[in-house]
């Protein structure tokens, strides 16, 4: 068993890991923390942005401020909350290429769990969003942000001693009950 105060929640867009976490934080009664949300409204309360196109059209810079500020709060807020729950994409795409988006450093994840579907699902996930339009990207595009993503939350891991698990989304309903044993399981 591990003991955990922060899970992080990481997959790319339309991999299911806002859904599957807002369920399992539901089912145990944890905190959930949207990151990208959390990022916005830092944006917002400064305004600098007023949605997500906005936010990550900024420049790396204020987008860094932005990411290092939502992490203070998340960690402020181990003080009163015992488990958190963090989505978040883990790894972003950039005009620069990837950046890792774990904000190593500020907070550090006792267990990283890595949600990952099939290009086919993800791209259904991605055309049925009715709240942001999500861009359809190719499967060797897919294939290769899931390979960086995955690679860099080993190495993160690996270097700050986290809990990994990799978990499959192509069946929510068995997805979301092996996310729960995995969180419930720890303590």
């Amino acid at each position: 068993m591990i003991h955990w105060n922060i899970a992080a929640i990481v997959g790319v867009p339309g991999v299911g890991k806002t859904s599957l976490c807002i369920s399992a934080a539901g089912v145990l009664g944890y905190r959930y923390v949207n990151y990208g949300e959390l990022m916005l409204d830092v944006a917002k309360s400064r305004n600098l942005a007023t949605n997500r196109d906005e936010m990550f059209n900024l420049s790396i810079e204020v987008q860094e401020y932005l990411w290092k500020t939502a992490a203070i709060k998340i960690k402020d807020m181990q003080v009163s909350s015992n488990k958190i729950l963090v989505d978040l994409h883990g790894v972003d795409r950039s005009n620069i290429g990837y950046i890792i988006s774990l904000p190593i450093g500020i907070i550090s994840p006792d267990i990283i769990i890595v949600v990952e579907s099939s290009y086919e699902n993800i791209i259904q996930r991605r055309k049925s969003d009715k709240f942001r339009e999500r861009k359809l990207d190719n499967l060797e595009s897919i294939t290769e942000y899931m390979n960086i993503l995955r690679m860099s939350m080993v190495a993160y891991s690996v270097i700050y001693g986290s809990h990994l698990t990799l978990l499959e989304n192509d069946d929510f309903e068995k997805c979301l009950n092996e996310l729960i044993k995995v969180l419930s399981e720890s303590y």
